[in-house]
């Protein structure tokens, strides 16, 4: 019978690794956070546009010198992506935020009321100033999900299919998602996307409820939902991170 060795004698010992590492590049020196990963199968540059904060993750079996050769190779990827950024935008008052491709202006009034409501190109929020941020969010979430639940019904019926549970999250990589149970994700960021963009995006959630892949006949099924897929999808790359420097 073979001897096995113990699980710890197996283990490499851990590695200590920088907090961050810096790369200079045409538009400034640029703070990188450094991550070890199991997981990960090659070293890789990640850039969170929500956050602003890029990351170096580093696989178990890449050295430290050459993940940070591969980053500071990566200036110009890294001066690429700042450049592309476009400002952030708080929920705060003055602030102007879209809602299915009407803009609207964050007012703040202090005298009691409703938390959030809209009223001629005005989003109204009242009590304390230090309320504003989350009031408009929850308000967006609200909407969000009176937009995105009778779509995701309404859409799902025509395929015969029924919808288990709809949930709303704020991914970073992706706008919603299908189980195989029938549950639906979807990201309450888009609210702030053109209406045609959310509708898309429910759709093709949807149509996955029919085919959980993304085969032609599932294509043909978005189509079928929703004719004219191509402009929001083409909206949804352009335009579609910008959503992500909201609030």
């Amino acid at each position: 019978m073979p001897v096995r060795r113990p699980l710890k004698a197996l283990l490499a010992p851990p590695r200590s690794l920088p907090a961050s590492v810096v790369v200079v590049t045409t538009v400034g020196p640029v703070e990188i956070d450094v991550r070890a990963s199991p997981r990960a199968r090659r070293v890789s540059l990640k850039f969170d546009p929500s956050t602003d904060i890029f990351e170096l993750v580093i696989p178990p079996r890449a050295s430290i010198k050459q993940a940070f050769g591969f980053a500071q190779q990566q200036a110009g990827w890294l001066a690429a992506r700042l450049k592309d950024l476009t400002p952030r935008v708080p929920f705060a008052p003055g602030a102007v935020v879209p809602i299915l491709g009407q803009s609207f202006w964050i007012r703040h009034f202090a005298e009691r009321g409703p938390p959030v409501f809209a009223r001629d190109g005005e989003l109204m929020v009242s009590g304390g100033l230090e309320h504003v941020g989350r009031r408009i969010q929850d308000f967006l979430k609200g909407r969000a999900r009176a937009e995105i639940v009778p779509r995701a019904h309404a859409l799902a019926g025509k395929l015969g299919r029924k919808v288990r549970r709809i949930s709303l999250r704020d991914p970073k990589t992706r706008w919603g998602s299908c189980a195989a149970n029938g549950d639906l994700a979807f990201s309450w960021r888009l609210v702030l996307a053109p209406e045609h963009v959310l509708t898309y995006v429910v759709a093709h959630e949807v149509a996955h409820l029919a085919e959980m892949n993304h085969s032609r006949r599932f294509w043909a099924t978005v189509d079928r939902l929703m004719p004219d897929a191509e402009r929001s999808k083409d909206w949804l790359k352009r335009h579609g991170k910008s959503l992500l420097r909201y609030g």
